[in-house]
């Protein structure tokens, strides 16, 4: 299977509302990014929230990868803390694998804007099942 189609079967409406790009997909790293602009609250600032989303779509998807084509990522527990947020341009966020198992897959994403600041930080594990 080509790792760079599971970018591909996260979209949907919301990622394509957000406007999620990825840059990389792989079961160790997947790198996503997405605009601040059309993502902020109403007072200018990037939503807490969307950056929780790009957290969880960058999560998932390296899950998905890492559990292959015999078993399905299913279960997501993610934690997120929103640090800052970014006015303009775009935050990109990397999920690095810490653990995977036959069971579980681990990814710890960090967020940041264009001057390299951290965003959000976030924790995410998803069980994974045979099919």
């Amino acid at each position: 299977m080509d790792a760079n189609m599971f970018g591909d079967l996260h979209r949907g409406t919301l990622p394509d509302r957000m406007g999620i790009e990825f840059l990389e997909t792989g079961p160790e790293r997947v790198v996503g990014r997405m605009p601040v602009e059309g993502n902020r609250q109403p007072y200018g600032l990037l939503h807490g929230g969307a950056s929780a989303v790009l957290a969880e779509t960058l999560g998932s998807v390296g899950a998905a990868i890492h559990a292959g084509p015999d078993r399905i990522a299913m279960g997501i527990e993610i934690n997120a803390t929103h640090h800052r947020s970014a006015t303009s341009g775009y935050v990109t966020g990397v999920a690095t694998r810490v653990h995977g198992g036959r069971s579980l897959a681990t990814y710890e994403i960090e967020i940041s804007d264009e001057q390299g600041r951290r965003v959000c930080t976030s924790r995410l594990t998803c069980m994974l099942r045979d099919r």
